[in-house]
C-alpha cells in the first residue's frame, strides 16, 4: 500500500512566471480582417464578404488588452465595421439594380462592330 506522506520537496517547488509579451509582432488573422472587406468590394463577391465578417469578429474577440491599447493596431470594431460595409456594397446589385440596358461604367468587352460602307 502506497505511503500518504506527501514525498514533494517544497524548497523545489518554482513558483509560475507569465511569459514575457511578444514584441510587436503582426498577426496574420488581423491582416486578413482589414483585406478581406477589400477584395469583396472590388471582386463584389458574397462568399469572400462573408469571409471578412467571419475573420473581423473572431480577430476582436480574440484580441488582447495589449493589442486594444495599442496605437498602431487597429480597433476590431472598426474592422468589424468595415467588413459589413464590404458585406452591404456585394448585395447592393440586388437591392439597387443597374437601369436596364446599361453595360456598366468601364466597358471591358469589345467595342460594337461597325456596319460596313456602302460604295
Amino acid at each position: 500500500m502506497a505511503s500518504k506522506k506527501d514525498m514533494r520537496r517544497p524548497d523545489l517547488a518554482v513558483p509560475y512566471q507569465e511569459p514575457a509579451p511578444k514584441g510587436d509582432a503582426a498577426e496574420f488573422t488581423s491582416t486578413l480582417s482589414s483585406t478581406l472587406p477589400m477584395a469583396a468590394i472590388f471582386t463584389r463577391n458574397r462568399y469572400i464578404g462573408w469571409a471578412s465578417v467571419v475573420f473581423s469578429v473572431q480577430g476582436w474577440l480574440g484580441e488582447s488588452e495589449d493589442a486594444s491599447r495599442s496605437t498602431t493596431s487597429t480597433p476590431g470594431y472598426f474592422t468589424i465595421g468595415m467588413s459589413v460595409m464590404a458585406l452591404a456594397v456585394t448585395y447592393l446589385p440586388m437591392f439597387l439594380p443597374p437601369p436596364p440596358g446599361s453595360q456598366g461604367a468601364t466597358g471591358t468587352g469589345p467595342a460594337a462592330p461597325v456596319p460596313p460602307a456602302a460604295a
